[in-house]
């Protein structure tokens, strides 16, 4: 009689045991899966900021080319921090990579050996009861953390007093607040207001502050500053369109030149369109600059706190007038 309860007891014990098992190989199967999305775009990164660092290598160039001749010396040292810092980050990204993977064989190693011991028998799974929970714990505290890429913001010598030459004030006159700000579904247009038709990514909840200018440019160079310190998303730039009826407001996404903030999850992602581009730099925190050159087709945007360049759109021709746009989100 007693045993049969000692059976009892070890049977039910066992099964407790293979459930609480299977529950630690169904976290495992989702931490695997977890790290293998992480490793992929651990992977993209890579790749992207290469991509990226060789169109800034460019817009630097274009920067120093407007300058004098005598600072060609810290243009050559710009260059050569950047390729620098550049290399150091592809590292960091390679080796968290490569952790990533070690984790990720670490789990699979560790569901197989969970899976062997779904077989064994009772007494065996007794002995390991605790050890299996405190495996997978340290496991989950190891779990590594993404890079995220992010190149330090060199000031250009002089390049703000050289804009300053081009400054204008009140360009952005016509002002107004609203709701909800929206993309079309094919991205070319985006509408800030409550008509949410055909729209599939919005932004809704919290109160946005738009403005626009009054006057479009047709000509010359035209420099202004935007405060964007108590905003975390926001959008700036110059586009062509801006059209207006009752509480909606729409602008033409194929003719604006935007620079895009935006919060997710803790982190900022600063973009730019036309082609759509992640911006690998420091985010700016205080008053952003915006060049328009309509005459040579350029517009570039300006990190004032740090005096350097954020992104210069390559040279197009502009057929049209621009205004000057802004819409603050609320925090």
């Amino acid at each position: 009689m007693e045993f049969m309860v000692s059976s009892s007891v070890s049977l039910k014990l066992m099964v407790i045991l293979q459930e609480k098992l299977l529950k630690r190989m169904g976290s495992l199967r989702k931490m695997t899966q977890e790290v293998q999305n992480s490793l992929n775009q651990e992977a993209n990164k890579t790749q992207w900021l290469e991509n990226y660092a060789a169109v800034r290598k460019v817009m630097i160039k274009v920067q120093y080319q407007r300058m004098h001749l005598f600072l060609r010396e810290e243009e050559q040292l710009h260059l050569e921090a950047l390729e620098k810092e550049v290399k150091e980050t592809l590292q960091q990204l390679r080796e968290s990579e490569f952790r990533m993977t070690q984790q990720k064989e670490s789990l699979k190693e560790m569901y197989r050996e969970l899976t062997e011991m779904c077989h064994k028998p009772a007494m065996e799974l007794l002995q390991v009861r605790r050890e299996v929970p405190s495996r997978t714990d340290l496991v989950q505290m190891q779990k590594p953390q993404p890079v995220n890429p992010e190149l330090t913001s060199w000031p250009v010598t002089g390049i703000l007093d050289m804009l300053n030459n081009f400054r204008v004030d009140n360009v952005l006159s016509q002002k107004t607040t609203i709701h909800n700000v929206s993309l079309s579904e094919d991205d070319t247009t985006m509408i800030y207001g409550d008509d949410h038709h055909g729209v599939s990514r919005e932004l809704q909840g919290a109160e946005s502050f738009v403005a626009w200018g009054a006057v479009a440019f047709t000509s010359g160079r035209h420099y202004w500053e935007v405060d964007v310190t108590h905003s975390s998303n926001w959008i700036l730039g110059v586009c062509k369109d801006i059209l207006t009826s009752n509480a909606v407001i729409s602008i033409d996404s194929e003719e604006a030149f935007l620079l895009f903030s935006m919060k997710v999850n803790n982190h900022y992602i600063l973009s730019t369109n036309s082609p759509p581009l992640i911006q690998y730099v420091q985010r700016p925190l205080g008053r952003i600059g915006v060049f328009l050159d309509y005459d040579n087709g350029t517009v570039s945007f300006y990190d004032v706190c740090r005096g350097s360049l954020i992104y210069s759109f390559f040279p197009s021709f502009f057929s049209s007038p621009l205004k000057p746009f802004l819409c603050l989100r609320s925090p």
